[in-house]
């Protein structure tokens, strides 16, 4: 375990403390408290697994999704993304987490040159293209080489995320998008209802975290999308957010709530009656996911949802100047 000093995005070494709970996927008996800096608003896990300690956090069962037969929607909504930011002649696209590389084939399909970074090994070896193995920010690409740089849901799992988008501006071409999506900390899903995978994800973002971030790496942020189309942040635990925070004067800890479908049931299905069972031992709960459903539309509309996708741009004027100059 590795202890934070200085906050990744500002420097500030200011932390209030939002939460504790433990890894509920692989390692309930760990636990884990995400803070926040004072000065930006970034939060993190502290202490945290140090980079060397991450694969044991990842084992093979976590990168199966990718493989199901629905992902292919979902690769299909992210190339529209990218394809909306960049317009160019046989574009180049890095892909980093491209885990199995399902999304760099679908965009090779669409005619693109594609690349990936991914650092697990657990995600396997079935690449077709070529896929470096090591952090995005220590890549051995130099200057400019992609139109396109792509992460989703990747950032929220990185020590080090002012490294990545720095790297992604140096290898971003002029007039390059670096598209990804992240988990949104100025939500309550994320900040109070235990809505992020902790210890996986890492590192929080706020919109102006985000923006501090590309300010710092000389990226333009160009379009904010609260948007569920790639993968949802359901406010799971709302009513019982409300109930806690409004007789109890706080939020609700770890401790008080209902245990998720997939901690009580650990990975496998239960039986009609087992899950029965499982609703009426907690008679809130079946009240709890219709609140969340109509709040999750709110917070949608209100630009304040659990999951957001962002795209920043290389200027192409500032890279004209820098090599007039250089």
């Amino acid at each position: 375990m590795e202890v934070v000093s200085e906050c990744n995005c500002c420097g500030g070494r200011d932390f209030e403390p939002l939460y504790r709970q433990p890894d509920a996927l692989f390692h309930p008996q760990e636990w884990f408290d995400v803070v926040r800096c004072r000065a930006c608003g970034f939060g993190f896990v502290n202490p945290r697994p140090a980079p060397e300690e991450m694969d044991r956090y990842y084992p093979s069962v976590y990168f199966s999704h990718f493989a199901e037969p629905e992902q292919q929607a979902r690769y299909a909504r992210e190339a529209a993304i990218v394809r909306r930011a960049v317009v160019a002649p046989r574009p180049r696209l890095l892909d980093v987490g491209c885990a199995h590389g399902d999304f760099p084939r679908h965009m090779r399909s669409l005619g693109w040159e594609v690349e990936g970074v991914e650092v697990s090994a657990a995600a396997g070896e079935r690449h077709d293209f070529p896929v470096y193995r090591q952090p995005l920010d220590r890549i051995p690409v130099a200057g400019p080489r992609y139109d396109a740089v792509t992460a989703w849901s990747v950032l929220e799992h990185v020590h080090q995320p002012m490294a990545y988008f720095r790297k992604a501006a140096e290898i971003l071409r002029p007039g390059g998008a670096f598209v990804f999506l992240v988990t949104n900390l100025d939500s309550l899903s994320s900040r109070a209802l235990f809505r992020e995978d902790v210890p996986r994800h890492l590192s929080f973002f706020t919109e102006a975290s985000v923006r501090r971030f590309c300010e710092a790496a000389g990226l333009e942020l160009e379009r904010v999308e609260h948007d569920r189309s790639i993968t949802e942040m359901k406010p799971a635990n709302i009513l019982y957010y409300w109930l806690y925070t409004r007789f109890a004067g706080r939020p609700p800890r770890w401790e008080d709530l209902p245990a998720p479908r997939f901690v009580a049931f650990r990975g496998r299905q239960p039986g009609r009656w087992e899950a029965l069972a499982y609703f009426l031992r907690q008679p809130l709960l079946v009240a709890d996911r219709l609140a969340a459903l109509a709040y999750e539309r709110w917070q949608i509309r209100h630009r304040s949802y659990g999951i957001v996708i962002y795209t920043a741009r290389k200027p192409v004027a500032a890279a004209a100047a820098r090599a007039a100059t250089g």
